[in-house]
C-alpha cells in the first residue's frame, strides 16, 4: 500500500503520517518526488489502516500495490532513481560504460585495462577476483589480492570499480575495496547473500538468473531494497533458450518492461548475453535504442589467453575504444546522454 501526499503539507506533517503508520505495526519508506511524497506501507496490517489514512490531513490518495515487489515498483517511486558514485550518475538519461576483463590476472594486467577503459571514455572498471565457475576445476580468481589491484587500478586512472560477490562472507572486503559489488546470475536468489547486500549502502549490480521471469528478478531486488539499501541496477545479461548458437539469449525487451516495472537502472550485459565477440557490438548498440542506462562491456588486451577461457567473448581493446565512439554517436538519439572525454588510445 502506498500513501501519496502533496509536498505542500511540510515535513512536520509527514512525520505525523509516519508515527501513525508505524504505531499500526507496519513499517514505512519514504519516496519524494517533484509534485508528490509517496509513502510506501510493508508488512502485516489492519485493513482499516487505509480508511483512516484516507481520511487523515495531507493525505491525497491511498492507493494498494498487487505486486509482490513493493519497493522496487513504479508505483512507489514513480520518478527514475539515480544513483551517485564519486560524481558519476547511474540512471535516468545518463549511459554509463563498464569496462575491464572476466578476471583480475596481474597487476600490470588490470592496470593496462583500467588505462584503456579511461582513454575510450568508459567510467567504470569491472574485473572478478571471486569467480564462480560452472566446473570445479576452472580457475576461480585470486581473490582478495585481486581486489587491491583493481582497487589500485581504478584509484590511478580515476575509474569507478566493480566486482563479484559471491558469499555473505565477503561482502564487508569487497565493499571495502570496490565501488560497485555484483551479484552473478547464480546467485540471483542467494537470499542470504541479498539480505546481508541489505544492510550496507555500497551499489548493487543484481544480474538477472538465467531462467529467471522478470517477477522473480524484481523481487530478489526487492530483498535488497528492503534491507534498508536503495542503490540497486538490474542488469540483464541474457537467459536460457533452446537456442545454443549463443551463449545466452539477450532478451532486448527485458530492458523496457523492467523499466516499466521499477524505478531501478537496468544495465546490459552484450558479453555474457552473446558469448561471441562479434556480437557485442551491435547488441550493446541495441541495448542503447532500447533503452539501457548502461553497459557492462568485457574487453582484454589478449582475450585469446585469458585465464577464466571467456576470452571468445571479450572485445580487443581497439574495438572497444571504437565501440564508445559509436555510442557517443548513437546516445542523444536514443536520449542518452554519453559525453565522458577520451584519451588518445596507446598501443
Amino acid at each position: 500500500m502506498i500513501v501519496i501526499t502533496s509536498n505542500t503539507i511540510g515535513d512536520n506533517r509527514i512525520q505525523d503520517l509516519l508515527q501513525f503508520i508505524e504505531k499500526n505495526g507496519a513499517e514505512a519508506h519514504i519516496s519524494r518526488g517533484e509534485g508528490h511524497t509517496v509513502i510506501g506501507i510493508i508488512g502485516q496490517v489492519d485493513p482499516k489502516l487505509a480508511d483512516q489514512l484516507r481520511q487523515m490531513k495531507g493525505v491525497e490518495q491511498v492507493v494498494k500495490i498487487s505486486k509482490s515487489y513493493k519497493m522496487a515498483s513504479r508505483e512507489f517511486h514513480p520518478a527514475d532513481t539515480i544513483i551517485r558514485i564519486k560524481g558519476v550518475e547511474i540512471g535516468g538519461q545518463n549511459l554509463v560504460i563498464m569496462g575491464g576483463p572476466c578476471a583480475v590476472e596481474t597487476p600490470e594486467q588490470i592496470d593496462e585495462i583500467a588505462r584503456l577503459v579511461k582513454a575510450a571514455g568508459g567510467q567504470v572498471l569491472r574485473g572478478g577476483a571471486f569467480k564462480p565457475r560452472t566446473g570445479p576445476y576452472s580457475f576461480q580468481g585470486i581473490g582478495v589480492e585481486g581486489l587491491e589491484m583493481m582497487a589500485e587500478a581504478g584509484r590511478k586512472h580515476g575509474l569507478l570499480t566493480i566486482t563479484e560477490v559471491m558469499t555473505p562472507e565477503y561482502v564487508d572486503v569487497c565493499a571495502e575495496h570496490a565501488d560497485i559489488l555484483q551479484v552473478g546470475t547464480r546467485n540471483m536468489q542467494n537470499f542470504d547473500l541479498l539480505r546481508k547486500l541489505g544492510t550496507i549502502q555500497t551499489p548493487v549490480l543484481l544480474k538477472r538468473g538465467f531462467s529467471a521471469t522478470y517477477d522473480e528478478f524484481l523481487n530478489a531486488a526487492e530483498y535488497i531494497l528492503a534491507g534498508g539499501n536503495p542503490n540497486v541496477m538490474l542488469c540483464e545479461r541474457g537467459i536460457r533458450t533452446f537456442e545454443t548458437y549463443t551463449r545466452n539469449t539477450l532478451d532486448l525487451s527485458a530492458i523496457p518492461v523492467l523499466q516499466s516495472l521499477s524505478h531501478l537502472p537496468v544495465i546490459s550485459d552484450p558479453s555474457h548475453g552473446t558469448g561471441r565477440r562479434e556480437l557485442v557490438e551491435p547488441m550493446a548498440k541495441a541495448s542503447v535504442a532500447a533503452g539501457a542506462n548502461g553497459l557492462i562491456i568485457e574487453m582484454h588486451t589478449d582475450p585469446d589467453n585469458s585465464m577464466t577461457g571467456d576470452g571468445v567473448q571479450s572485445l580487443f581493446p581497439d574495438q572497444f575504444a571504437k565501440l564508445l565512439v559509436d555510442l557517443e554517436k548513437l546516445a542523444p538519439i536514443c536520449g542518452k546522454k554519453f559525453d565522458t572525454p577520451k584519451q588518445p588510445v596507446m598501443a
